[in-house]
């Protein structure tokens, strides 16, 4: 594992072993489990086995019951693990109870969603998120974390605020909060400056949205590419988590049609509502997006449950609502394409070979242009302002030169031709004929 210093040198860290624990309440934890799994793995710690208890509810001091904790004990020694990842969040009661009995780090989920966030944060607000959001989740558990907050050396759970020692108070991490809300303000309002310009000059925006490592990245380099824009592509790996910062990109279509696609950070199950919290200001362009794709990775078995947790996030965050268009994406993948992905309102695409995609472009058009207007203006020549504006925002698809103008068959917007209707021979001369 590779951590880096405040100079950006690169230095390396010791290898993490962990044995993962899950707790079954009614429903099946298998899923999460695995995904556990992945989470550890992509925070670069080695998985070296896992223990599950059903109980009927959570034991309020150690969260599983007191056998499987010197079960867990035994485990721990036998397969020199350093490190034990409890699949749900625990208390600071539980968390200092489990690593008095354990002699082992003790993590839980939300901790390692965190870590791998601020492994992985670039931007300047990316990283301000990622401590929002950490700084949050530890304030209750001051008196909780025990040794956790007194490390100085690396290791999962310890990146980002960097409590460097136990007398770290509440008053301090509050005083910080605010300080770091502020500072995303400042953020946001840059934001909304930008979306009230492009709002202005009306170009549509389209928001991928989607499980962590269903292919949005993948999917938004793809269209770059036939765009002939691959100096503008955006990190795409094989991982959860791969990218987090928010990446807008101007994609031109055939005929002068443009629209801005934004990439989002990916959802997860149990996504800490701290990191939903911070990440707002970033996800409020899913918001304010035209049309939501949303990203499925159909080679997975149950990609219905994704499909659910990112339903869930999308109605937290009051975007529910929002227009979309279902994407199923890794279908090379796959022998058969899944009964949902057939009808008329969905998208099978392979993004990683291209397959489909002019399909997924031409959906694309039809929903955030349906109001395009197809009419014949007769452009005066003292208006030369208009002409330039017709051939670079709209699809110019005629042009005659006569004696009284230039004449424009010409593709634009419903708002376009509202401004200039009054050049539209075909109406004019209807209206002429009518009178």
């Amino acid at each position: 594992m590779l951590r880096f210093t405040e100079n950006n040198e690169t230095i390396q860290q010791e290898e993490y072993s962990a044995i993962l624990v899950g707790l079954q309440l009614r429903e099946d934890i298998s899923y999460s489990m695995r995904e556990l799994s992945g989470l550890a793995e992509a925070a670069g710690v080695e998985v070296l086995g896992e223990l599950v208890q059903t109980l009927e509810k959570p034991n309020k001091a150690t969260f599983i019951g007191s056998g499987k904790v010197e079960e867990l004990a035994m485990l721990c020694e036998n397969m020199e693990a350093d490190t034990v990842i409890f699949n749900d969040e625990l208390s600071g009661m539980q968390l200092r109870n489990l690593e008095e009995a354990l002699g082992v780090r003790v993590i839980d989920r939300t901790i390692l969603i965190l870590d791998i966030f601020a492994s992985r944060a670039t931007s300047r607000e990316g990283k301000l998120q990622v401590e929002l959001a950490q700084l949050q989740y530890r304030l209750p558990r001051l008196t909780g974390f025990g040794k956790s907050l007194s490390r100085l050396g690396g290791g999962i759970g310890t990146r980002g605020p960097g409590e460097k020692k136990l007398e770290t108070d509440r008053r301090h991490i509050a005083r910080r909060i605010d300080d770091i809300r502020e500072e995303l303000r400042q953020v946001k309002n840059t934001r909304g400056v930008q979306r009230a310009k492009r709002e202005k000059s009306e170009i549509p925006v389209v928001a991928l949205v989607g499980y962590t490592n269903s292919g949005k990245s993948a999917i938004m380099n793809r269209l770059l590419a036939d765009a002939e824009k691959e100096d503008k592509t955006v990190t795409e790996k094989d991982m959860l988590f791969a990218t987090l910062d928010t990446q807008q990109r101007n994609i031109r279509l055939e005929g002068n049609q443009e629209f801005i696609l934004v990439d989002t950070v990916g959802f997860v199950s149990k996504l800490p509502h701290s990191l939903v919290d911070a990440f707002k200001a970033t996800l409020e362009e899913v918001v304010y997006a035209d049309l939501l794709l949303h990203v499925v990775d159909a080679s997975y078995e149950n990609y219905g449950f994704h499909i659910d947790v990112t339903e869930k996030v999308l109605a937290e965050m009051k975007a529910a609502d929002k227009e979309r268009l279902m994407v199923y994406n890794k279908t090379d993948l796959i022998a058969e394409m899944p009964p949902e992905a057939l009808c008329s309102d969905a998208v099978c695409i392979s993004a990683k070979y291209g397959t489909n995609m002019d399909a997924l472009l031409e959906k694309i058009r039809s929903v955030i242009f349906s109001d395009v207007v197809t009419a014949q203006l007769l452009i005066p020549y003292t208006r030369g302002d208009i002409i330039s504006y017709l051939c670079e925002k709209a699809n110019v698809l005629e042009k005659e030169y006569r004696e009284d103008g230039t004449l424009l068959s010409v593709k634009l917007s419903c708002a376009d031709y509202g401004r200039l209707k009054d050049y539209d021979i075909v109406q004019n001369n209807t209206e002429r004929s009518s009178l």
